[in-house]
């Protein structure tokens, strides 16, 4: 029997080997080819290597249509759409650590490279764990479709009340449990140094390191809304873990587009929890009206339309805030 025939997880392995081999040449050119030294990375470089991982996503998703179907295709480009949209909010926090911790533009995309192996582990576990559950418990899904439902309502209720990273808990705790030094040593994570009280040499963390272990645990608490997110669009681990990992993968690029423009999507977050709720309550659509699946053109179309129409209203309603900004800037 042809090994690349076997199934794992309901799909042929020659799949899964396909999709972890495009992974894993995306991160070898990342690292390896284009970014081998600390740089800064401007606005421009950013958007065309978002552009990228975009093409790169589509391109797999017409691969999912040819092998899979319509259907696949079309729950994979709706995961993958909430999933990248849910990420912008994670794009403010990263800004929030760094700024916090004073890394340098030229070390921020090492400590984001490093942070997508954390974070597909992370995701990796989650999703397992998730697939089990709801192939032992179907009803689990009504549990993740009321918590989006819930989550949707309190992002619509919530105020605009500026975070302050400096006072936080996290980075307290973190800097307790950590030996650590406020200086940076390049782009090490970690270097040899002596003990003030025992004089001995000792390892002790860099900021680049800190700021890695706060990414980490933003991701964690990101995942908690888009992990059942994803699953209230399609059971398929296969779709689900794809989606994902796609929208990650694209999350350093993003940044560095988007951090200099956060401000202009003040309106997202109440499309977006508008999305959640609509994730949540197409679960309870099909048995409601003896369906066998939520069509997934709609959950795409609908998905895309909400997503946009938030990106348009946020860029309408802050073009002369911003644009004031702009003009009166310090040169």
């Amino acid at each position: 029997m042809d090994i690349f025939s076997v199934l794992l997880m309901g799909k042929p392995l020659w799949m899964w080997c396909g999709f972890s081999g495009v992974v894993g040449t995306l991160l070898a050119f990342d690292l390896g080819l284009f970014h081998r030294t600390g740089r800064d990375i401007g606005v421009r470089e950013s958007l065309a290597m978002s552009a990228v991982y975009i093409a790169i996503a589509l391109l797999f998703a017409v691969a999912v249509w040819a092998t899979l179907g319509a259907a696949k295709a079309g729950d994979f480009l709706t995961g993958y759409i909430v999933e990248k949209t849910l990420s912008i909010d994670n794009v403010f926090i990263i800004s929030l650590i760094f700024s916090t911790l004073a890394i340098p533009p030229r070390y921020q995309h090492r400590v984001l490279f490093w942070g997508i192996f954390g974070a597909i582990a992370l995701r990796g576990t989650m999703i397992a764990a998730g697939a089990t559950l709801v192939a032992e418990f179907h009803w689990i899904l009504y549990v993740f479709a009321g918590f989006l439902i819930v989550t949707g309502l309190k992002m619509l209720q919530a105020d605009d009340k500026p975070l302050d990273l400096a006072t936080h808990p996290a980075i307290a705790f973190v800097r307790r449990v950590v030996a650590w030094t406020p200086v940076l040593h390049g782009e090490k994570f970690i270097v040899r140094q002596s003990n003030p009280a025992s004089g001995r040499l000792q390892w002790v963390a860099t900021p680049l390191l800190l700021a890695l272990i706060l990414i980490e645990f933003a991701d964690l608490i990101f995942a908690v809304d888009s992990i059942p997110a994803i699953f209230a669009i399609t059971t398929d681990p296969f779709i689900v873990t794809t989606s994902n990992i796609f929208a990650i993968l694209g999350l350093r690029a993003l940044y560095f587009g988007l951090a200099a423009f956060i401000d202009r999507f003040k309106y997202l977050k109440q499309a977006l929890a508008l999305v959640l709720i609509f994730i949540g309550a197409k679960v309870f659509v099909p048995p409601i009206l003896g369906w066998d699946k939520f069509p997934a053109a709609v959950s795409l179309g609908v998905t895309v339309a909400l997503i946009a129409s938030g990106i348009a209203y946020s860029v309408y309603r802050t073009r002369n805030g911003v644009a004031q900004q702009t003009i009166g800037a310090p040169r």
